[in-house]
């Protein structure tokens, strides 16, 4: 069982396909999986196993039969929860929500579907994917697969948990201000985030901001792409998308590292970031600096970049939980709160002026594709942190401004609007993953692709740039403190099942 969930969810198609593998069997494995590692980390909350059978089971008789197969055929798939899914739990990680069960999927999951995808069960989010540390009142929190006292990141950190375990081989994710890549660092696993557009956002209610995108979560690069194949495509859903031959992500394509003119940054110039982190990007830099043409460090002007992104996340908050706020504003968190409170406070002059600063930004930033072909920095400014803390409230001694300010490194990027790759990239100075941030030129999905895979497969040669791997035997003889199982609220259950959910008390979120 071990070898066959360590394999990549490519390989797993290809032995699918060729009979080499049965996908009840491979479900099977993921189950006995999850229900040994997910009490020790709640990674995966409410759960179908018995459908995801069902399915599994049909998959196998289509294999046997010889009939067409999707791109991803048999594979198990974990699914964020702010996704919907039909007849399964979709809470948003939110009390408010925590008996929705939709009628539906959507476009997303039924895109994943119809490409042969199986759902077993849903991944851990903050409270309405507020905030970059997976916990919440309705499923708790969700530790690091690396020490189960740390956070896991977010919102996307039940996936990429998840991921990290090898208790699913694919997951989605989604990402506004870092929600695909920091957890990803955290964990030791590949984010997306793809330019947007290229895979349709339809649940978003302001269609046409670029700051919120849905994207494929993996462990490896070729992993991500076998996602992205199956999901990008315009949907009129999505104002933003456009027509685009999805099977062009399928795989990477090939990129020559030693062609590459490399930029690269520790905090673009406006972001606080950690010193312990720094100096493990810079040792980072030297070991890989000579896979490449050339390897720069660059100074950026990113001009009011942050109050940019407070403006515009907080118009997307607004437009989201104002029904809810009104009813009852005790029945958000804290962080959701926030946001909803600062964005009624501003004015149209202020989002007038968010719009503008950002076009600014995006254009100012065209110059350093002039000399160079991808920009590197870390992808967040502070190791995993203890899950009790809310978010990293000091880097430095320095006091953050707001609890997403430590998010700067992504959030900036995402401003920009350009295809961004968190990748694994060893360990920092605490011995915890570090996670690369690969940033690409304007709509330069394929080449960051590329160049990640391409570093990906370099890097194992190398022990301090290699993905790093979580100690499962460790990790299940660690002691959370708090106990993570301490139970406060029943989590819901469907279909009689519900995965072991280590719930928080309500002082504590």
């Amino acid at each position: 069982m071990t070898n066959l969930l360590e394999t990549s969810a490519v390989e797993l198609r290809r032995m699918i396909g060729a009979k080499a593998i049965s996908p009840v069997e491979l479900l099977e494995a993921c189950i006995a999986r999850i229900e040994w590692l997910n009490p020790h980390v709640n990674a995966v909350t409410a759960t179908c196993f018995e459908r995801a059978m069902i399915e599994a089971q049909a998959a196998e008789r289509a294999v046997m039969a010889g009939a067409p197969l999707g791109l991803l055929h048999g594979l198990p798939l974990g699914v964020k929860d702010l996704e919907p899914t039909k007849d399964l739990l979709t809470t948003w990680g939110s009390a408010i929500y925590r008996d929705h069960v939709p009628t539906e999927d959507i476009e997303l999951v039924a895109r994943l579907r119809r490409a042969g995808a199986i759902v077993t069960g849903k991944t851990n989010v903050p409270e309405m994917g507020a905030g970059a540390n997976s916990r919440n009142t309705v499923w708790g929190a969700t530790g690091n697969p690396f020490n189960p006292n740390l956070n896991a990141g977010g919102s996307s950190g039940g996936s990429a948990a998840a991921l990290a375990c090898d208790m699913l081989p694919l997951c989605t994710g989604s990402d506004t201000g870092g929600s695909l890549r920091i957890p990803a660092a955290k964990c030791g696993v590949v984010g997306f985030r793809p330019s947007p557009g290229v895979v349709p956002s339809v649940r978003k209610l302001l269609g046409w901001t670029p700051i919120s995108v849905v994207g494929p979560m993996g462990r490896t690069v070729a992993d991500a792409c076998l996602q992205l194949a199956a999901s990008a495509g315009m949907h009129a859903g999505d104002p933003l998308s456009y027509p685009l031959d999805p099977l062009s992500f399928l795989k990477p394509q090939d990129v020559d590292l030693s062609q590459l003119r490399v930029a690269y940054t520790e905090d673009f110039g406006v972001c606080a970031v950690d010193d312990g982190i720094r100096a493990s990007f810079r040792s980072k830099i030297a070991a890989m600096r000579h896979m490449f043409r050339s390897c720069d460090e660059i100074k950026l002007d990113l001009g009011e970049a942050h109050r940019c992104f407070d403006v515009l996340r907080a118009e997307a908050f607004v437009a989201g939980m104002h029904a809810a706020y009104e009813r009852d504003p005790q029945s958000l968190g804290p962080n959701s709160r926030a946001n909803y409170e600062m964005g009624v406070k501003m004015s149209l002059l202020d989002s007038a002026w968010a719009q503008a600063e950002q076009t600014r930004l995006i254009k100012r930033f065209q110059s350093s594709f002039a000399d160079y072909d991808l920009v590197l920095s870390p992808t967040t400014p502070v190791s995993p942190f203890a899950w009790t803390q809310l978010y990293a409230d000091t880097i430095n001694g320095e006091k953050q401004e707001n609890y997403y300010r430590w998010l700067g490194l992504t959030y900036v990027v995402t401003l920009l609007t350009h295809p961004a790759l968190s990748l694994p990239c060893g360990t920092d100075h605490l011995g915890l993953p570090f996670g690369l941030q690969i940033v690409g030129g304007f709509r330069a999905d394929h080449q960051v692709l590329g160049a990640a895979h391409a570093m990906e497969q370099a890097f194992q040669g190398h022990a301090g740039l290699r993905r790093p791997q979580p100690d499962l035997a460790a990790l299940c003889s660690t002691r959370a403190e708090p106990p993570l199982r301490s139970i406060v609220t029943t989590p819901p259950v469907l279909d009689g099942h519900t995965a072991a959910a280590a719930t928080l008390s309500t002082s504590a979120v």
